[in-house]
């Protein structure tokens, strides 16, 4: 039965991707093209060969971490202030993500296929992790925390515990944490330290 949490995974994925949908129309959130088209792609890689090695539910998160993607990205083009600016260095990490999306279409080994599709979805995130980091009022935590839930919903639909299987979700639950602090770390985190700082500070 736990094989079900896999449907309620994706029905939070799509409110979470709804909600960035939401902002990103008003132009509150800016997404990186780049991210999320290359987003969009690679986790679709991954649940296809994870399918192609006899996985099944536990595909289903993988799957929905490819189909939110591309339907922010098509969402950026309908207002122009919601995207952002690419530079040099975006386009860089997209020729990598490209390039990794390459050697997976010349290999038949699934286990091969979602290594490069890992590093394919990792060069792709790093444009947003990076815009996280320096503009996180650019970015909308909630599709993460959503996203996050998704991939760990993953796990209750597991049978044989292969590399080919686990190996996606894991990665997804690392890149979303690390989106995450990087959203909030500014605003929660160091305010929360920067307050203990200064509440220490008036007692001495």
């Amino acid at each position: 039965m736990l094989h079900y949490l896999v449907f309620l995974g994706a029905a939070v994925s799509l409110f979470g991707t709804f909600s960035y949908i939401r902002d990103t129309l008003k132009g509150i959130t800016k997404p990186n093209r780049v991210s999320w088209l290359l987003w969009s792609i690679t986790p679709l890689i991954g649940a296809a060969a994870a399918f192609a090695d006899g996985i099944r539910w536990a595909a289903l998160p993988i799957f929905m971490a490819g189909f939110g993607p591309i339907l922010v990205f098509i969402a950026s083009f309908v207002n122009k202030n919601s995207y952002w600016k690419l530079g040099k260095h975006d386009y860089i990490c997209g020729v990598l993500s490209v390039l990794a999306l390459v050697l997976w279409g010349i290999t038949n080994n699934p286990t091969l296929a979602i290594i490069f599709a890992i590093a394919g979805d990792a060069f792709a995130a790093i444009p947003t992790l990076q815009k996280s980091w320096t503009h996180p009022e650019t970015e909308s935590g909630i599709v993460y925390v959503t996203a996050l839930f998704n991939v760990m919903t993953s796990f209750a639909a597991m049978k044989i515990w292969s590399l080919s299987e686990i190996a996606f979700p894991i990665y997804l639950i690392f890149i979303n944490i690390s989106l995450l602090f990087a959203v909030y770390r500014k605003k929660y985190i160091l305010k929360s330290w920067n307050n203990k700082s200064h509440t220490n500070h008036t007692i001495s």
